[in-house]
This record gives C-alpha cells, sequence and structure tokens, in this order.
C-alpha cells in the first residue's frame, strides 16, 4: 500500500521530500517519520513528539499572550518528559493562566492562582451604601465638634454675679422655676455718640428700669412684672453703690434696693416680701438690649396708637411695624404718653420681652448663624446671669418667654392697693394690695393656676 508514510526521508529539520540525508529510513522503520510541515503543530522543522500529546491550552499554552501562535522551533528533546518535571497540562507554581485551565490541571493539594479581574486594586471601590454612611457620620463628626465649640464659645461670654446668695431666713425652693428678669439703665458698651442719639443721658452706675418674675410650671408660664416704685421693707445690706458702709433695714422704693445692693439685694428683697423662691438671675444693660434686638433683624410690634416721646426721642405711628434696637429701647423707657405712667410701661415692656422671645428663640434665628453668633456676642457680652446659670438654661428661659407670646402663658402686674401712696418724705409711690398679691405670690410658690386679680 502507497501510503505518504513510505519512503518518508527522516532527519531532524527536513522537509517532507527533500534531501537524502542519513537516518532515512524506510517502510517498517522502527522510529516514526516526521509529519509533513502543514501538519506538525511545533512548525516546519521541528522535531515530531515521541508519543501522544496532549492538546495544547487555547491562547498558546501557560506563559504565552492570548492569541499569539506555538513558539517556532522547539528546544532539543521537546515532547520528552524530564525526570521530576511537571506532568503534562499541569500548572508550574507561581504560574497565571491566560485562557481557561483544562480540568484537572491543578493537582491535588496545590493551590490554583488567584483570577485578576481587569480594574481590580488594593482598595476596591466602595458600594453607595457605605458612602452614604460614612458622609453622614462625617457631616454628624462636623456638627458636634460646631456645637460644642460654639457652646463653650458662648459659655465664655456669661457674667456671673454671686446674686443668689444665701441668708437666714430665706424661702425654700417651691414648685417651678422663678426667674428674676432685671432692665437697667447702665450705659456701659455705649459711646458717646450712641447715648446721645437713644436720650439716655450719661449718668454713671445702674438703677432698675424694670423688674419682672418669670414663673415656668405645670399650669402654664406666668410673667409678673414688679413696680419700682413699689414701697416695700429692705433688709439691712451693705451699699455696694457708694462707700460700703452698712446701711440698716428700712422701707423705701424697691428700685432703691438694686441701686444700693445691685442685684443680690434686689433677689433679697423681693423673696422676703413676697416668700417666693428665685432659681435664676439675669439682667441686661442698655447696650445689650439693643444689640439683641438689631441682630435678630429687629422685633416686630404692633402699636396701638401714635407715640410721640421727645424724653425718649420715640416717634411712631400706629400699627404694625418692625423696631430696630434704639426703636425698641425707647418704646420700652417711655412712659409719659400713658394714663398710668410706670404701669402703662410695664405693660409695654411684657408685649416687647414676649415678642422678643418668641423671635430669638424661633428656628429662623438658632439656626442662623448669621443671626445666630451676633445675637449671643452682642447679648451675652452684657448680660449678667447668677453663678447656676448656663447656656440651657438660658434656652429654657426664652422657649418659657415664646410659650407666654404664643397664648399658653400670661401676663399679670402684681395687684396694686394704692397707686398714688405719699411716702414720708412726700414722694409718690405704690402699695400692694396685701391680699390679692398674696393670691398670687402662693400660686407662684405652689406652682398652681395664677388667679385673675388686678
Amino acid at each position: 500500500m502507497n501510503t505518504w508514510q513510505e519512503d518518508r526521508p527522516s532527519g531532524g529539520g527536513s522537509s517532507y521530500g527533500q534531501g537524502n540525508g542519513a537516518g532515512s529510513h524506510g517502510r517498517g522503520s522502527g522510529a516514526e517519520p516526521p509529519l509533513p510541515p502543514s501538519l506538525n503543530p511545533r512548525g516546519p522543522g521541528a522535531p515530531a513528539p515521541r508519543g501522544p500529546q496532549p492538546a495544547a491550552p487555547q491562547g498558546g499554552g501557560y506563559g504565552a499572550a492570548p492569541g499569539y501562535p506555538p513558539r517556532q522551533g522547539g528546544m532539543p528533546g521537546a515532547g520528552v518528559p524530564r525526570q521530576g518535571a511537571m506532568p503534562p497540562g499541569s500548572i508550574p507554581p507561581g504560574a497565571v493562566p491566560s485562557g481557561p485551565v483544562p480540568p484537572g490541571s491543578v493537582p491535588p493539594g496545590s493551590v490554583p492562582p488567584a483570577r485578576v479581574t481587569p480594574g481590580d486594586g488594593a482598595n476596591p471601590r466602595w458600594p453607595r451604601s457605605r458612602k452614604i454612611k460614612v458622609t453622614a457620620l462625617a457631616l454628624v463628626g462636623a456638627l458636634l465638634v460646631t456645637g460644642l465649640g460654639t457652646y463653650f464659645w458662648a459659655d465664655s461670654k456669661l457674667n456671673h454675679e454671686n446674686t443668689l446668695a444665701s441668708y437666714p431666713g430665706r424661702p425654700p425652693a417651691g414648685k417651678g422655676t422663678n426667674w428674676l428678669i432685671v432692665g437697667s439703665d447702665s450705659r456701659d458698651g455705649l459711646t458717646d455718640a450712641q447715648k446721645d442719639s437713644m436720650h439716655t443721658g450719661t449718668d454713671t452706675g445702674k438703677r432698675s428700669d424694670s423688674m419682672m418674675v418669670l414663673h415656668v410650671g405645670d399650669n402654664g408660664n406666668t410673667l409678673m412684672s414688679i413696680p419700682r416704685d413699689s414701697w416695700v421693707p429692705i433688709p439691712q445690706h451693705l451699699n455696694t453703690n457708694g462707700n460700703g458702709k452698712t446701711i440698716p433695714a428700712t422701707t423705701a422704693k424697691i428700685n432703691a434696693a438694686f441701686n444700693n445692693g445691685g442685684g443680690q439685694l434686689l433677689v433679697q428683697t423681693i423673696e422676703t416680701n413676697t416668700g417666693i423662691h428665685i432659681d435664676h438671675y439675669a439682667e441686661i444693660g442698655f447696650a445689650g438690649f439693643v444689640g439683641i434686638v438689631d441682630s435678630i433683624g429687629g422685633v416686630n410690634m404692633c402699636i396701638d396708637k401714635d407715640i410721640s416721646d421727645q424724653d425718649s426721642g420715640l416717634n411712631l405711628k400706629a400699627g404694625c411695624q418692625t423696631l430696630n434696637g434704639t426703636q425698641s429701647l425707647a418704646f420700652v423707657r417711655q412712659r409719659h404718653q400713658m394714663a398710668d405712667q410706670d404701669l402703662g410701661r410695664m405693660r409695654n415692656q411684657q408685649k416687647f420681652l414676649s415678642s422678643l422671645g418668641k423671635q430669638a428663640s424661633s428656628p429662623a434665628t438658632l439656626l442662623n448663624p448669621f443671626t445666630l453668633y451676633p445675637m449671643i456676642s452682642s447679648g451675652l457680652g452684657t448680660l449678667i446671669v447668677d453663678n447656676d446659670t448656663g447656656l440651657t438654661d438660658l434656652g429654657s428661659f426664652f422657649l418659657a418667654m415664646k410659650g407666654v407670646s404664643g397664648g399658653s402663658g400670661k401676663t399679670i402686674t402684681i395687684p396694686v392697693g394704692n397707686a398714688n401712696y405719699r411716702t414720708p418724705d412726700g414722694e409718690s409711690a405704690l402699695k400692694w394690695d396685701p391680699v390679692k398679691s398674696k393670691q398670687v405670690f402662693d400660686a407662684f410658690k405652689n406652682d398652681t393656676a395664677v388667679p385673675d386679680v388686678k
């Protein structure tokens, strides 16, 4: 039978049908003749494999770039397994396949190389949900740091005084919380030009321009004004506004207690005459009052009738309008157009303070740094509080004032028995109604509903 294997020349590197080199074989020779170049998987001139060989992995085998043909020309002894060589088709240690791994090519106990995915790196991309959580935590952390910084900064602006000092016979603490609020005529912080434009005068020192007690309790909040001309007993005290001498107990207008002994004597005088325990004290002067109003953009007020007051410099038309700091100060000080003078002025002060508390505690003010920080800086810088009052207490105070203006509380004046009392020195003063005023004081002490008395 004449086939292509017959009379096939042998010899490494000879092409089919060429040359008569040594080592040519005839039919029946023990050595297998080389394949034709077109059928030799190793390329022309490469020796034929000495036995059955496994198919090369797709893509050119391990270590070859995908899509490239097998290397031309074989090494001597190609196809002959060496002693200790890896089994055919197995993965050499550390090699990375460029194509699929033939089944069963990984010897038992060996670890296949990790598959490398394009785009993988040392830090894989975070999922969207994790990014949102991390961003939220970062924002919360920033807000906490900012809030704590603001708190400590604002707390450092407060001026503390020992106004709630203990003394023999002091009333015990009652139910609810009682604030003594004092508006002084201190000119500290005002320039000469401001004193002139605000018609404040140039007096030194400070006197009480207004005083109120705010009761915060379970039966609603009540803001009670105390007329500054109230004729009351004043305890013995040291004259802190003069030479420091001891002044014996006497009866005088209640504003003399503040003038001669400051906030501490005023607290003691109010406590001994009302039986109400004062829990917190807050005092503000002219400059701080004007600064707070201007920092929040003014206070909205509805004026019942035209006001033209030469002493305070106030000129307003009737109707709802926004008062700036200077106008607000004149509004709470003017009294000459009131039929009942000081009592009418106290009604304006109550009305204004309620509106101020409502606007100062609104989200538009507290959440806006352009109003919050100026309000803190201008207001707290001149605010005097007792040693135990902090920012959280002041926050509660403004919220309570907001409740008064919002209809959940009420405003009253200590019931008056004689508005034109003549003192032994011939001065005009005011005396409380002993029965009705006691009913109000008892309601404050016991946190019960305040009776509607006048």
